[in-house]
């Protein structure tokens, strides 16, 4: 009765017969076949070639992140068109701050610290910098939900009987645009971007080097070319290739990586404990997305829009918009939709990579390791983690005397990297339950891992001097709250002590179980004993 009524509901229109390529994968290709001939290339010689360059001094490096009041923000995601919500009732609703960590990277206003910037506190002075960058805007993983709903719909277009009306008109003519695993012309802007803007904010370190930067990132495509747009917007174009080394480490199974641990993590992958997110936001999707489901089933005829469909349509909005610049399946879905959707991959984060998995604190656990070794300049020698031996013990590959540091990684690491340092303020809010979105929660995947995510630690020192006495950190320009680290207590600039945070990172080191929360044989433990991202204790 109730599918009537929403039928009668429906403005008339006629319903859109499938074409037979609807649901199809398209592909394009540059540069085109043959277009590569090297016999014009004397016809284009390069600069050095044809000289007459004209005067080239230099200026003086800056300090932005010093002296930049008020602090620029990024608030947009040029080039990529504003998507609406299927109300629109809000203009100030923004649709990709709700997309989870496949949101464009956005400053974060606060993590508790409201009358913090992320410009040093006046009468510090930057000593060092540590940052810990996701890549870029990227299309779907291989296998992914988005691919198969193409495929499903394509299937379901060939046949006798498929129709679509009303909003999802389209899909009677839509076809599957997109690649896998590699950025997007957008994901590339961005790290460029933030290269340009990290030089801005902490060129002035590059002067105290007395050799190359060593930055590092992992072998993966996406990872790579993440990696070298950001140095080329850090150094120069035409120069950033011998301004600096990068170092490229290897992501694979069997290789220690502190960049990538979950390949030496196996509970991390299993679909009990290292999965346990998907399980726990399924519950959430089918509270969510009923409404959006009665509303949207009668325009199709032949496909059945179940509710893991439906999540590949909002999914497939972000991935669109990223990759194309716009989708049309964003204004599918309503307001109320977008911020289920949001926390959605809020509960995948939670119970698969941050507080809520007990593989979590394990997986960040090298990379804070190797935190404290470049903070103490003092080189790794104990070896219970992800990271690599071979790599870590050596002052070439891993130094331990830059005043700036860059590595990049992924989504799920940068949760799990959090989650070891114990930055409860993210965890401040508990648990998260499955059946309702909790008012003013603690822990929002968005602001933690979106698309070229931040993590940065600044080592100051207060006041001023050669010598630094601090640390605290920016996570995508937000300042958290660093007292859940044992002796760093409440300070409105987010400011821990350099020797009481270096304590209690040795404190927080030994409470990491590393072997036992990775390869011991057990279940998933009761998710509301979980707040630390460690096996609780008497389970």
């Amino acid at each position: 009765m109730l599918t009537a009524v929403l039928l009668l509901a429906l403005p008339f229109c006629t319903a859109e017969s499938a074409s037979s390529y609807a649901g199809s994968t398209t592909v394009d290709s540059y540069p085109p076949p043959g277009a590569a001939n090297t016999a014009v290339d004397a016809y284009f010689p390069d600069a050095s070639q044809v000289g007459y360059a004209g005067p080239t001094p230099t200026g003086a490096e800056p300090a932005a992140i010093v002296t930049a009041i008020p602090f620029a923000k990024v608030e947009n995601a040029f080039p990529l068109s504003k998507p609406h919500s299927a109300d629109g009732a809000d203009t100030h609703f923004n649709v990709m701050h709700h997309w989870g960590n496949l949101a464009p990277m956005y400053s974060v206003e606060s993590f508790g610290l409201p009358d913090a910037s992320p410009v040093i506190p006046e009468g510090c002075g930057i000593n060092g910098v540590h940052l810990l960058m996701r890549h870029g805007a990227r299309y779907p993983t291989s296998n992914s939900g988005a691919s198969h709903f193409a495929s499903k719909l394509h299937d379901a277009a060939s046949k006798e009987g498929f129709s679509a009306t009303g909003d999802l008109k389209f899909l009677a003519t839509w076809t599957y645009k997109l690649g896998a695993e590699i950025l997007t012309p957008y994901g590339r802007d961005s790290l460029f971007s933030n290269g340009v803007a990290f030089r801005y904010r902490y060129g002035k370190l590059l002067n105290a080097f007395t050799d190359l930067p060593v930055f590092r990132t992992t072998s993966e495509d996406r990872m790579l070319d993440s990696a070298l747009n950001f140095a080329a917007g850090f150094f120069d174009l035409r120069t950033y290739e011998t301004d600096y080394h990068q170092e490229i480490t290897i992501e694979a199974n069997n290789f220690n990586n502190t960049l990538a641990p979950y390949y030496v993590c196996p509970n991390s992958n299993t679909a009990d404990v290292g999965n346990f997110g998907s399980t726990q936001a399924s519950k959430w999707a089918d509270i969510y997305l009923k409404d959006a489901r009665m509303r949207l089933q009668p325009m199709i005829q032949g496909f059945n829009l179940t509710i893991s469909r439906l999540v590949d349509m909002q999914e497939l909005c972000a991935y669109e918009t990223v990759a194309l610049g716009y989708s049309k399946f964003c204004d599918l879905f309503t307001e109320k939709e977008w911020e289920g959707y949001e926390y959605y991959v809020d509960l995948n984060f939670w119970y698969s990579n941050g507080p809520g998995n007990p593989t979590a604190s394990a997986l960040g656990l090298g990379y804070v390791q190797e935190l404290v070794s470049r903070l103490t300049h003092t080189p790794i020698n104990v070896w219970n983690s992800s990271t690599n031996s071979t790599l870590d013990s050596s002052n070439i590959t891993f130094p331990l005397n830059q005043p700036i540091y860059v590595d990049a990684t992924h989504d799920t690491v940068i949760s799990s990297i959090v989650t070891a340092l114990n930055f409860t303020s993210l965890a401040a809010t508990g648990p998260l339950p499955t059946d309702h979105i909790p008012p003013h929660r603690s822990y929002i995947a968005s602001q933690i891992a979106p698309f070229s995510s931040q993590l940065v630690a600044q080592v100051l020192s207060c006041p001023a001097s050669e010598e630094p006495t601090h640390i605290r950190f920016l996570l995508n320009d937000g300042v958290v709250p660093l007292t859940g680290i044992h002796g760093c207590t409440e300070d409105s600039n987010g400011l821990c002590a350099l020797p009481s945070f270096i304590s209690g990172m040795h404190a927080r080191i030994g409470q990491i179980n590393f072997a036992h929360d990775c390869f011991a044989n057990y279940t998933m433990p009761n998710p509301d004993n979980i707040t630390d991202g460690t096996y609780p204790t008497g389970s």
